[in-house]
C-alpha cells in the first residue's frame, strides 16, 4: 500500500506569477497546491505601490479556477525612490506583507532595483517601525565578484551590516543557496529567516552542466557546490522554524530559456509540494515537512496557520514535456509554451484526491 502523509495546507512564501498570458497559464499550478503565496513584484513596470499591488492581486484572482481558495499575498518592489509615505501606505494595505529588495541588475527584471543600501535607509527604517518584512535577493552585482560567491559577499558587505544597524527590521534571505546563508540565518534572532527552494535542495551546479548546458536548470542565485546543497538540506529538514518553503517558481517562455542569453528562472509550481515531499522523504524527515511547508512561514509573517489539510501520496507520475501558454502565437513552441522542472521525468509523490488518475496532476480538494 502506498504511503500517505496528511499535513496542514501549505503556503509558498516566494512565487513569480508574471502577468498576461503567462499568469493565466501558471497560477493554477500554485493554486492547486498552496493556500497562500507571496507574489513577487518584478513585472515590467514593477509593482512599487500599494495601489498597483491591489490591481495586480485582482488580476491574479481573475485568473484562478472556479472555487479556488488561493490567497495572493503581495510585496512591493523596493527602489531608490521608495518613500516613507509609500511604506506607510503599504503598512495600511491588507494584502501587502513587505518590500522586495533586488540589487539593481541581480536577476530577471531587476533593472529598477536598489543601487545602494544607503539610498533606501529611510524606507527601511520606516519598514522596521511598521513591522513590514524585507524580502532580500541576496547577491552583489559587482562583475569582479565570482557568480558563485555573490551571496556570501552580499551577506558580508550588505546584509549583516544592515541587520546590525537596524536590528528590529524583519528580514528574509530568500532562496538561500550557500552554507554562508544558512549560517547567517541560524545566527540571527527571531526577526531573521530564510526560504529554501526545491531546486536548490534537489540539485547542485554539476546538474547545470550535465552532458552539456541545461538552460532549464539555470536560475539566480545559480546552483552551487554539492557541499552547499548538503547544508541547505540539513537546514530544511532540521525543524528550525527560521527556514521555510519558498519555491521561487518562475515561468519563462521556452524561447526565453533556450536562447543565446537565456533567462534565469525555474518553473516548479506544477509539482512543488510533491518535490519537497520527495526531498524530505530522501532525508528521512517526512515528519518535519509540515512545519517547513505549513507552519513556520505563517508564523514568521504573523498570519494564522491554515486550518484545512492536504494529503500527499507516494506515487510516481510523469511530468509533461511542456505546458501551453494560451493567447500566445500558435505553432512555435518557443513562443507558446514553457518547460517545467523534470519535464518528461517522474516525480515520486502526488497530491491525492478521489478522482485523480495516473498523471498525478490533480487540484487539491
Amino acid at each position: 500500500m502506498a504511503r500517505t502523509l496528511r499535513i496542514t495546507a501549505p503556503d509558498d512564501w516566494h512565487l513569480h506569477l508574471r502577468d498576461g498570458s503567462l499568469l493565466a497559464a501558471a497560477v493554477g499550478h500554485s493554486a492547486a497546491r498552496f493556500r497562500r503565496a507571496l507574489v513577487m513584484p518584478n513585472l515590467v513596470p514593477p509593482v512599487t505601490t500599494a495601489g498597483r499591488a491591489a490591481e495586480y492581486r485582482n488580476e491574479i484572482l481573475a485568473c484562478l479556477p472556479p472555487g479556488s481558495g488561493f490567497d495572493p499575498v503581495m510585496t512591493l518592489y523596493l527602489t531608490d525612490n521608495t518613500t516613507t509615505a509609500m511604506v506607510a501606505e503599504a503598512a495600511g494595505a491588507p494584502h501587502v506583507a513587505g518590500f522586495k529588495l533586488y540589487p539593481a541588475g541581480a536577476t530577471t527584471h531587476s533593472d529598477n532595483g536598489v543601487t545602494s543600501i544607503h539610498r533606501v535607509m529611510p524606507a527601511l527604517e520606516a519598514m522596521a517601525d511598521k513591522g513590514l518584512v524585507l524580502q532580500v535577493h541576496g547577491e552583489v552585482t559587482d562583475d569582479h565578484v565570482d557568480v558563485f560567491d555573490r551571496e556570501a559577499v552580499f551577506i558580508d558587505q550588505v546584509l549583516a551590516p544592515l541587520c546590525r544597524e537596524l536590528p528590529e527590521l524583519r528580514v528574509i534571505l530568500e532562496h538561500v543557496t550557500t552554507s554562508d546563508g544558512i549560517g547567517f540565518v541560524q545566527s540571527g534572532g527571531d526577526n531573521i529567516a530564510g526560504t529554501l527552494t526545491a531546486h536548490h535542495l534537489l540539485y547542485c551546479r554539476n546538474d547545470l552542466f550535465r552532458s552539456g548546458i541545461r538552460p532549464h536548470y539555470y536560475c539566480l542565485p545559480v546552483l552551487k557546490r554539492r557541499r552547499h546543497q548538503e547544508s541547505l538540506l540539513g537546514a530544511a529538514t532540521s525543524g528550525n522554524p527560521s527556514f521555510f518553503l519558498g519555491t521561487d517558481s518562475a515561468p519563462h517562455l521556452r524561447g526565453q530559456k533556450e536562447s543565446a542569453c537565456g533567462c534565469a528562472g525555474i518553473f516548479t509550481a506544477h509539482a512543488a509540494l510533491e518535490l519537497y515531499a520527495e526531498i524530505f522523504d530522501g532525508m528521512n524527515a517526512l515528519d518535519r515537512l509540515e512545519g517547513f511547508a505549513s507552519h513556520f512561514g505563517a508564523d514568521f509573517y504573523r498570519v494564522p496557520r491554515n486550518t484545512d489539510e492536504v494529503i500527499l501520496e507516494e506515487f510516481a507520475w510523469e511530468v509533461p514535456a511542456s505546458y501551453p501558454v494560451p493567447g500566445q502565437p500558435g505553432g512555435d513552441p518557443a513562443l507558446s509554451e514553457f518547460v517545467p522542472l523534470r519535464a518528461g521525468e517522474t516525480v515520486g509523490w502526488r497530491i491525492r484526491r478521489t478522482d485523480v488518475g495516473d498523471s498525478g496532476e490533480a487540484a487539491v480538494d
